[in-house]
């Protein structure tokens, strides 16, 4: 999977739930996030990268002086990512709580 699929992604599911999001381009500012997501009264930071790749150090740096403002920031690089940012997760182990709580005899 590759960053463009991440991206389509997040775009397609956004739009679903009747949100907005924007690409931005920074000027003079390296290492900020790529997208703004609007959605159900909130807005929130997105830096979309491949799956298993990191943010960089600049980007690490620049989401941190971000986040010590106030704002949300989401380094999102799968599919689980994409709904779990969507769903208000504050943890993403929550997203699919109880979802596989079943019994079986």
């Amino acid at each position: 999977m590759k960053e463009r699929d991440i991206s389509r992604y997040l775009n397609k599911r956004v739009k679903e739930l009747g949100g907005e999001i924007r690409r931005v381009r920074w000027i003079g500012r390296n290492g900020a996030p790529d997208k703004l997501v609007l959605l159900e009264g909130r807005s929130f930071w997105v830096e979309e990268k491949r799956p298993d790749k990191d943010a960089t150090a600049a980007q690490a740096r620049e989401h941190k002086r971000m986040r010590d403002a106030g704002l949300e920031v989401r380094v999102i690089d799968t599919h689980y990512d994409v709904e779990a940012a969507l769903s208000h997760a504050d943890d993403d182990a929550d997203l699919y709580a109880g979802l596989y709580d079943c019994e079986f005899d």
